[in-house]
C-alpha cells in the first residue's frame, strides 16, 4: 500500500511517498475503503509548514478530504456494504448535535491520518454515502470545503430565498458557498481579484461581481448593490484584513460566518456592536449535516468545481499549484 506522509515540517518538500504492507482485514465495526481521490484545502499547506505541528500525529498522512469505494466490512457493520461509494467525515467522532467537548479541531489529516493513501480502514461511523451523480474526484471535495460552506450558510440560521450572501474569493469554500446559496434562491455578491476569476464566478451564478483590488473599500460596493442595507450573511474567509469591511457590508442584525483567518485574527470594531451583528466561528460540521447537504446536492445534481486533477505520483505538484493561489474551486489528486 502506498501512502504519502509528512516526513518533516517546513513546506511541501516534507512530503514523502512510502510503501507499507497491505492493510489488515477490517475488525468489528470497521470498514476498509479503497481511496480513489483526495482533495486539497489551504489548511494542508499550513499543516505542512508546521503551523499546527504540536497538534498533529506523528508520520501524518495528510489531506482531510477524500472519497473511495468500500471493499470490505467487519462484523456488525450496517451503515455500508462492499461496493458503496463513500466519503470520510472530517471530524471522525462528531455525529450530530453541538460540538462535543474536547473535539480535535484539526480533524482528519491533522489529529488523525488523512486521505492521501491507497486504503483507509475506519469506523463505519466515519463514512457517508456520496451522491450517485458525482465522480470520485468531485465527491472527494465535499468533506471539508463543501460542508464548511454549508455550515456557514445554514448551521446558525435559516437562509431564505431572496436573502443576500457575500462570498470572498474563488477558493473551495467560497465557490461552494456561492453554489449552495444559489440552491437556496439567495442573491450572491462575489469578491475576487481578477477579471478571469470573476467571470468564472459569474458563470456559477453570482449576481454581483466586485474586484477587490480595483475597489479596496469593497464594502461600499456591497452597500451599493443592496440599496445601502448590506447582506444578510457574509462568509468571511480573510480574517484580520477583511473582517472590518465585512462588518460594514453586513446588514443590521445580519450574520458573519468566520471560516478562515488567512490574514490573522480579527479585531472587532464598535461598528460590530452598533449593528447588532451575529458572528459564528465555523468548525466544518458533523456527519448529520454532511448527509443533509448530500441530499441537497443530489436533488439539484450540483457539480463541485474542480480547477485541476493531478495523478497520485504528482501530489507535490498539486500542493504547489494550490500554493500559487491561481485556482478557481478545488485541486484534486486522483489516487487510483
Amino acid at each position: 500500500m502506498r501512502s504519502y506522509v509528512i516526513d518533516h515540517y517546513g513546506g511541501i518538500d516534507g512530503l514523502r511517498l512510502r510503501t507499507t504492507d497491505a492493510p489488515n482485514p477490517p475488525a468489528a465495526g470497521q470498514v476498509l475503503v479503497r481511496m480513489r481521490a483526495a482533495a486539497l484545502n489551504f489548511r494542508e499547506l499550513l499543516i505542512l509548514a508546521g503551523h499546527y505541528q504540536p497538534l498533529c500525529k506523528p508520520d501524518l498522512v495528510p489531506c482531510s478530504d477524500g472519497a473511495g469505494e468500500v471493499v470490505a466490512v467487519g462484523e456488525g457493520v450496517q451503515r455500508v456494504v462492499p461496493g458503496d461509494r463513500v466519503a470520510l467525515t472530517f471530524h471522525p467522532h462528531w455525529i450530530a448535535g453541538e460540538q462535543p467537548p474536547g473535539l480535535a479541531i484539526l480533524g482528519r489529516g491533522g489529529s488523525v491520518d488523512g486521505t492521501l493513501s491507497e486504503y483507509a480502514c475506519v469506523s463505519q461511523d466515519e463514512l457517508v454515502v456520496v451522491p450517485r451523480h458525482l465522480s470520485f474526484e468531485r465527491a472527494s471535495t465535499l468533506p471539508c470545503a463543501a460542508l464548511t460552506a454549508w455550515s456557514a450558510l445554514c448551521a446558525h440560521g435559516t437562509l431564505l430565498p431572496g436573502q443576500r450572501v457575500l462570498v470572498q474569493g474563488s477558493g473551495g469554500v467560497s465557490v461552494f458557498a456561492l453554489q449552495l446559496a444559489k440552491l437556496f434562491g439567495a442573491e450572491v455578491i462575489a469578491l475576487s481579484s481578477s477579471a478571469e476569476k470573476l467571470a468564472c464566478l459569474q458563470q456559477l451564478g453570482a449576481d454581483h461581481l466586485i474586484d477587490y483590488r480595483a475597489h479596496p473599500n469593497w464594502h461600499e460596493q456591497v452597500l451599493a448593490c443592496t440599496d445601502g442595507q448590506g447582506v444578510d450573511v457574509t462568509v468571511e474567509v480573510g480574517g484580520g484584513d477583511t473582517v472590518e469591511r465585512s462588518v460594514q457590508a453586513t446588514r443590521v442584525g445580519g450574520r458573519i460566518s468566520m471560516v478562515g483567518l488567512l490574514t490573522g485574527s480579527p479585531g472587532l470594531s464598535e461598528g460590530f456592536f452598533y449593528r447588532g451583528l451575529n458572528i459564528h466561528t465555523i468548525r466544518v460540521g458533523h456527519r448529520e449535516q454532511f448527509e443533509q447537504m448530500n441530499r441537497a446536492i443530489a436533488l439539484h445534481r450540483l457539480q463541485p468545481v474542480i480547477d485541476r486533477v493531478f495523478d497520485f505520483e504528482q501530489a507535490p505538484e498539486a500542493f504547489l499549484h494550490l500554493q500559487q493561489r491561481k485556482h478557481v474551486g478545488k485541486v484534486v489528486i486522483r489516487i487510483g
